[in-house]
C-alpha cells in the first residue's frame, strides 16, 4: 500500500516536472530566435547602406577603367606611347587596389567579374602597346586601346557592370 501511495505522488509531480522542463525550454528557446532575429535585423539595417556604397565604388571603378574615361583622365599632351601605357597600367591598378576592400560587401560571382575585367584591361593595354612604336605620340596607343576595346565582343567591362546592376536589384 506505501509503494502505490508514493507512485501517486511521484508519477503525478515527474508529469509536471517533465511538462514544465519541456515548457521552459520551449520558451528559452523561442526567446533566443526573437533575440538572434533582431540582431540580425539590427545588422541588416545597420549594413544595408554598407554594401550600398560598396556596389556604388565599384560602379564607379567599372565606369572610370572604361578604356574611353581612362584614357580621357590620364592622357596629356606630348605622351610618348610608353608613358601612356605605364600610366594606363598604374591607373587600373591603382583603381582596383583602393577597392578591394568592397570584396566583402558584395558575392563572390560578382568580384570574380571585378578581377576578369582588370585582367581584361591590362592585357588590352598592353597588346595594344606592343603594336606601336614605344617613342611615338601617346594618341596612337589611346586610339588602338579604344578600338580595340570597341571592337571586342562582350567587353568585360560591360558584363560586370550588369552582374554589379543584377546583385544590387536582386539584394535591394
Amino acid at each position: 500500500m506505501e509503494i502505490i501511495d508514493i507512485l501517486k505522488i511521484t508519477i503525478p509531480a515527474l508529469l509536471v516536472l517533465i511538462t514544465a522542463y519541456l515548457m521552459i525550454g520551449k520558451v528559452l528557446r523561442t526567446e533566443d530566435d526573437r533575440r538572434n532575429f533582431e540582431l540580425r535585423k539590427n545588422t541588416a539595417s545597420a549594413m544595408t547602406p554598407i554594401r550600398l556604397r560598396a556596389y556604388e565604388r565599384l560602379m564607379l571603378v567599372l565606369e572610370r577603367t572604361t578604356p574611353n574615361n581612362l584614357i580621357v583622365s590620364v592622357a596629356k599632351p606630348g605622351m610618348t606611347n610608353m608613358e601612356l601605357h605605364t600610366t594606363l597600367l598604374s591607373t587600373i591598378r591603382q583603381e582596383f587596389s583602393h577597392n578591394l576592400s568592397q570584396q566583402i560587401y558584395v558575392s563572390d560571382d560578382l568580384w570574380f567579374y571585378m578581377k576578369a575585367v582588370q585582367e581584361s584591361l591590362l592585357r588590352l593595354i598592353n597588346q595594344s602597346a606592343s603594336k606601336v612604336n614605344p617613342n611615338g605620340i601617346g594618341t596612337e596607343l589611346a586610339e588602338l586601346v579604344i578600338n580595340m576595346y570597341k571592337i571586342s565582343e562582350n567587353p568585360p567591362t560591360d558584363i560586370a557592370m550588369e552582374k554589379l546592376k543584377s546583385e544590387v536589384r536582386e539584394k535591394f
